[in-house]
């Protein structure tokens, strides 16, 4: 039986919880792992035969704005509706005649240009809210419809047979709730470097005695306690070596760059990773969006992003990239029109990112609705595509996957051509 095991910071009540089925003496056994900063989840494949991309799904928290990352400058409705806060043509940055990327994109710019970071636009999810928590659960859940409670990473990993001891690890105090939440193995931490057994110490071996307790124990309560312990013993293993970013590849001191950080090290230390979730948030912006200047909150926070990832993406060098594909998601977009308080509310249609060797980049895909005041949907850019087909795509194309009834029902998997397959 699959159980999961999974270690939150700063939630002494919930250090451990149950994804699968895990016992309350687990539970109690494992209260002292711990770990701090940002949420990132990562899932190992242990089985030899997956071959397909590392896929890392960045979760913008908060509900950012594709419509200034990714503008219609060739919509003239676009600039109707944001009179002081649309990105001016003259200062967008690649794209063509009808989008332009947001000048905070500019790390990013080389690798729109070698054809390694694409765009889809309007895209959405099914059933759409301006609720935060109800949006988030749902993207998480990727099932509108049915009665499923699992997440859509933890299916996927299904799908690939990743039951390894690092089959899914979150990092920090943000966790994507419902992402990883199922039948497979996740264990939560920090960072590789400070994943650690609270208490563990020469006259004090917290492990050792963890051990020995569930080691007569029936699999539904050993289950979890062994596999937080098989976790311990293969980080502390990747730790043993310090990290040195290569090809002169420097993160920011983020909690965002120190996560891709690790990422790129479970990459590099060929530990079978399968899929990473990283969270970023800081994109619910009412007021204050600005400008697309430095000082201004979205270029900022794009700059920061993209930075990031662009560290990431020197720091993996051409091969590594070759087989990692990183995509963007949000809870939702914003509304159209800007606000009194030059900022945007809730709104519905977005923009999503994707990045990697196997991206057909240099392009922005989907269908455009357009921004005229007949086309919107309660004030909102109108979703034509559902994000779970643009991660369908992904996953057929570079993950080896073939229908994908179990991870995303009753989606099909968008046609855009916008991966090459593997």
């Amino acid at each position: 039986m699959t159980v999961t095991a999974q270690v939150c910071c700063d939630e002494n009540k919930r250090l451990l919880s149950r994804r699968g089925v895990l016992g309350a003496g687990a539970a109690g056994a494992l209260a002292g792992l711990v770990g701090e900063g940002l949420s990132t989840r990562l899932a190992f494949a242990a089985d030899a035969g997956y071959t397909g991309d590392t896929l890392v799904v960045l979760s913008l928290r908060g509900g950012f704005d594709g419509l200034s990352a990714i503008a219609p400058i060739g919509d003239p409705d676009y600039y109707k509706a944001r009179p002081t806060l649309a990105l001016p043509k003259s200062q967008a940055i690649g794209g063509n005649s009808m989008f332009g990327l947001h000048p905070g994109l500019a790390p990013l710019l080389p690798m729109w240009k070698n054809g390694s970071l694409a765009a889809v636009h309007a895209v959405g999810q099914p059933n759409p809210t301006r609720s935060h928590f109800a949006a988030m659960e749902e993207m998480e859940r990727a099932a509108a419809g049915t009665s499923l409670r699992s997440g859509w990473l933890d299916r996927m990993l299904g799908m690939t047979g990743a039951t390894g001891p690092l089959a899914a690890v979150s990092m920090g105090n943000a966790m994507p709730a419902r992402l990883l939440g199922g039948a497979f193995a996740d264990v939560s931490m920090a960072s590789v470097d400070s994943f650690s057994l609270a208490g563990e110490a020469a006259k004090r071996p917290m492990a050792a005695s963890l051990r020995k307790m569930y080691a007569s124990a029936p699999p539904l309560l050993a289950g979890p306690a062994q596999a937080a312990d098989a976790a311990l013993t293969a980080t502390a293993g990747i730790r043993a070596t310090a990290y040195a970013p290569a090809n002169g590849a420097v993160y920011p001191a983020t909690p965002l760059g120190n996560a891709l950080k690790d990422v790129a090290r479970l990459i590099k230390a060929n530990a079978g990773l399968a899929a990473a979730a990283v969270d970023c948030g800081d994109w619910d912006m009412h007021e204050g969006l600005g400008t697309a200047v430095k000082g201004q909150r979205m270029y900022d926070n794009l700059l920061a992003t993209s930075t990031a990832l662009a560290a990431f993406a020197a720091d993996l060098g051409p091969a590594g990239m070759g087989s990692v594909t990183v995509v963007t998601v949000s809870e939702f977009g914003r509304r159209v029109a800007e606000n009194a308080s030059r900022g945007v509310d809730h709104g519905h249609g977005n923009a999503m990112l994707l990045m990697g060797g196997g991206v057909r980049g240099g392009t922005v895909y989907g269908t455009w609705p357009g921004l005229a005041p007949g086309a919107l949907v309660a004030g909102d850019l109108a979703a034509t595509t559902d994000y779970r087909a643009v991660i369908g795509e992904i996953l057929q194309q570079r993950c080896g996957f073939g229908a994908l009834s179990e991870v995303f029902p009753s989606v099909a998997p968008a046609s855009f051509g916008l991966a090459a397959a593997r």
